[in-house]
């Protein structure tokens, strides 16, 4: 029994600095994203549709594999999106309620794949946005029981109406 102890120590000792090591690499990745602020706070507007899914991501713009480490946005979670007259909302539970004004929206569009999830063609949501500091990112969303293009048309005729464009 005890020749088994050295053994068990090397593996438990390895475990623990590949724990470590994934630690530090997420740690370092939020502090590489520190300064983008993301945009939380209540829904504005009147609401015109919504939607039921899962949230998958946020990336770097035109980077599908560069995932971003920002607050309450760094792993997957259901979502209900919103899209009202004045932007999009998006609420994830135990997460304060992300909402894009209009005047942050950039694009929307379909995508097959991002960070460890590849799903049928255009199976996925783009939702493309401008962080505090005006950087893009993409947020990559997983309708479940609604139709993607419903939602895509929705944030594309927020995105080119007077109203939504004056918020």
């Amino acid at each position: 029994m005890i020749a088994y102890v050295p053994g068990v120590a090397l593996i438990l000792a390895i475990i623990a600095l590949a724990l470590f090591g994934m630690w530090r690499g997420w740690r370092a990745r939020a502090h590489r994203a520190a300064h983008l602020g993301v945009p939380f706070g209540a829904a504005e507007g009147d609401a015109v549709a919504t939607f039921g899914g899962l949230y998958v991501a946020t990336t770097a713009h035109d980077e599908p594999l560069e995932r971003l480490a920002l607050p309450h946005l760094g792993f997957r979670s259901k979502v209900v999106i919103t899209v009202t007259t004045a932007g999009v909302a998006l609420d994830m539970p135990a997460a304060p309620t992300l909402f894009l004004a209009a005047a942050r929206l950039v694009g929307a569009g379909r995508a097959t794949w991002t960070i460890d999830r590849v799903v049928e063609r255009d199976g996925l949501v783009l939702l493309a946005w401008t962080t505090d500091d005006g950087t893009i990112v993409d947020t990559y969303l997983r309708l479940q029981s609604s139709d993607p293009d419903a939602l895509v048309a929705a944030i594309e005729a927020l995105r080119t109406t007077p109203t939504g464009a004056s918020k």
